[in-house]
Order: C-alpha cells, then sequence, then structure tokens
C-alpha cells in the first residue's frame, strides 16, 4: 500500500469511526427510558465515542509506538462497544432488529483495527 492509499484509508477510517459515534448517539436516544437502558446506554456512549476518538488521536501520532497504543485502544473500545450492545439485546432492552447494523459495524471496525494494529507490529 503506497503513501497515498493509506492517507486515502485514514480519512476514510476517521469519517467511519466518527460516523460510528454519531450513530450510537442517535441510537442511545431510541433507548428506553428506564434505569438500566441509561446505565448500560452511557456504557456504549462513552466506549464508541472512545473508538473515534482514539483513532483520530492515532492519525496523530508521533511514533509508530504511540499509534500502536491508540489502535490498540480503538480495538479495546469497539469490542467493548460490541459488548455493550450485546447486553442491550440479552437484557431485552432493545431488539437485535435495531441495533444489528451498529453491531455489524463495531465489529467490521473491530476487525480493520486488529488487522492494522498487526501490520503495524511487523
Amino acid at each position: 500500500m503506497g503513501e497515498n492509499d493509506r492517507i486515502e484509508f485514514a480519512e476514510m477510517f476517521k469519517k467511519r469511526t466518527k460516523k460510528f459515534v454519531v450513530d450510537n448517539i442517535k441510537f442511545f436516544r431510541t433507548l428506553p427510558k428506564t434505569e438500566e437502558a441509561k446505565i448500560v446506554g452511557r456504557q456504549l456512549l462513552r466506549s464508541s465515542s472512545s473508538v473515534g476518538a482514539n483513532y483520530r488521536a492515532a492519525c496523530r501520532a508521533r511514533s509508530q509506538a504511540e499509534f500502536h497504543s491508540k489502535l490498540s485502544t480503538v480495538v479495546e473500545e469497539a469490542d467493548e462497544s460490541a459488548f455493550w450492545m450485546e447486553v442491550l439485546i440479552e437484557a431485552e432492552i432493545t431488539k437485535q432488529a435495531d441495533i444489528s447494523i451498529l453491531l455489524d459495524e463495531a465489529n467490521q471496525i473491530l476487525k480493520i483495527a486488529s488487522a492494522s494494529r498487526k501490520t503495524v507490529s511487523k
């Protein structure tokens, strides 16, 4: 992958992770107003917003080690986001159909960030 391809990918992935955050905010607004929905929903908001913020920070990393560290955080937070989505489904706070697209996106972001982290580690 050439330098231009890397830059293009990074910009596309920055937009994608930001959209992930915005989509999770919009989803949060649809949750029932129960205490457990608020608690789990806030956890999802924290982890999903961390995905976008940390990928953006990774793109501004001053070293390969810093990039790897921020990318590792993206992996952890994407996985945590998927976890909270699964909890929302299994606790019957939301229907799987209402969150399946977001859950799929969390898993795709997780796979992409994991693969990128492995590439950087080589």
